[in-house]
Order: C-alpha cells, then structure tokens, then sequence
C-alpha cells in the first residue's frame, strides 16, 4: 500500500457502518462519557464537511464536523478524527483534516474548535483557546481544546458554553 492508494471522499451515508467501526476501534466505549460526545448528542454533524479516506473499497480513516455555539459565536467543531491502526502515522488523519479545513473556509465558516493535542494539531493551524473562554458539557483538559481561526476574529466571539448549534436554534 502506497499513498496513492488512498483516495479521499467526501462522507456519504453508506460510510456510516464502517466509520462507527473505525470510530469504536480508535476510542472505545469510553468515546461516549468524552464533552465532544456530549455535545454532538444535540443534532447531526454535517455530512458535506465530513470526508473519508479509503484503500480500495474499505474505509480506514474519517473525519466529522459538527455545527456548534457559544454565546455569539457560530463555529464547527472537528471530530472525531479516526484513522484505522494499520493506517496511522502516514499523513492520512493530518490530510483529512487540511481537506475539512478547507471545506469549511470555503462554505464561509470562521471557526472550527476541537478537544486535541495541540503538537499534531498545531502544525495544522490550531492553537489552545485562552483558558475561561469556554465552558464544555463535560470536564475537558484546558490544555486540549483548541481553534483553527478561519476568518480573523471569530474566535473572539465565541464564549461561553459550547452546544450543539441546533439546540440554540431551537431555544432548548
């Protein structure tokens, strides 16, 4: 298998099955107790800025982007971002995430926020969001939530608790 064997997609429904599997297989029972978890239990993620990575017909790595809010503030949140063992430490997980980046720059979104670590994540664009800023539905490292600015200033406005966006749109 070389890199040119992998071939990045957009995600479709059919991907769902494989992409729990792969999902299960990185982050275990335990992904579901995680604040990002928490917070994606509010609505669907957004299947056009989602993308999968494949060999053949077989899915080995995904990653997801969910709509989110915080105060003022509108971003998406990454993840999970999931790559099957045989796979990792090729490029593939950082590729998904420089494809997701860019699909949400150029829907016109100006903030994507992940629970991460910031030296995989900061080469990518992201950087630690000041301490305070925001509240996560469950206990999260400070040092692990971090922002990938798109638009200059949209982190500003986002503080507060973080939520799935259609919770705030239905008022709940």
């Amino acid at each position: 298998m070389s890199l040119a064997d992998i071939a990045y997609l957009p995600e479709e429904q059919a991907h769902d099955a494989e992409i729990e599997l792969i999902n299960e297989e990185a982050f275990g029972p335990g992904r579901f107790t995680r604040a990002a978890y928490k917070i994606r239990e509010g609505g669907p993620h957004e299947r056009d800025l989602s993308f999968v990575a494949t060999n053949g017909e077989k899915v080995i790595a995904s990653v997801r982007m969910t709509r989110i809010a915080a105060g003022e503030g509108r971003a998406l949140l990454l993840g999970p971002l999931a790559v099957r063992p045989a796979y990792k430490n090729i490029g593939i997980g950082r590729k998904l995430v420089k494809i997701a980046l860019e699909a949400a720059r150029d829907k016109g979104f100006g903030l994507v926020v992940l629970v991460g670590d910031e030296p995989y994540y900061g080469p990518l664009g992201f950087s630690r969001i000041p301490y305070g800023q925001l509240s996560m539905p469950r206990p999260v490292d400070p040092n692990r939530l971090l922002a990938a600015e798109l638009i200059e200033g949209a982190l500003e406005k986002f503080r507060g608790e973080v939520v799935h966006e259609n919770l705030v749109r239905e008022g709940a």
